[in-house]
């Protein structure tokens, strides 16, 4: 069993940057794709930006150039530096972490981020 918690979330002006954490704890050695989802308000759950334990990386199209992901595997924790932001950006962020084959899929609790003046 694998337990997410992210932290980092908050009110920025926009152009601002934030940075998430997410931290696993359990089997962590187990979890081969970690990232970051989010929900918008009214909207559905999508991707962000996932980062394998080889290093491949997965970028929503909206958040490329503006967003990094990283992670430390043998920590279990993975990070999402977030610059330039823009108020379509407000979101909860919800932290991810699934097995290689995908059979096993956990989340976090999620954690707000608003982009504001």
């Amino acid at each position: 069993q694998v337990q997410l918690v992210e932290s980092g979330g908050g009110l920025v002006q926009p152009g601002g940057s934030l940075r998430l954490s997410c931290q696993a704890s359990g089997n962590v050695f187990s979890l081969y794709f970690m990232g970051w989802y989010r929900q918008a308000p009214g909207k559905q759950r999508e991707l962000v930006a996932t980062l394998t334990s080889g290093g491949s990386t997965n970028y929503a199209d909206s958040v490329k150039s503006r967003f990094t992901i990283s992670r430390d595997n043998a920590k279990g924790t993975v990070f999402l530096q977030m610059n330039s932001l823009k108020p379509e950006d407000t979101a909860v962020y919800y932290c991810n972490a699934q097995s290689r084959q995908r059979t096993l899929t956990y989340w976090g609790q999620g954690t707000q981020v608003t982009i504001a003046s």
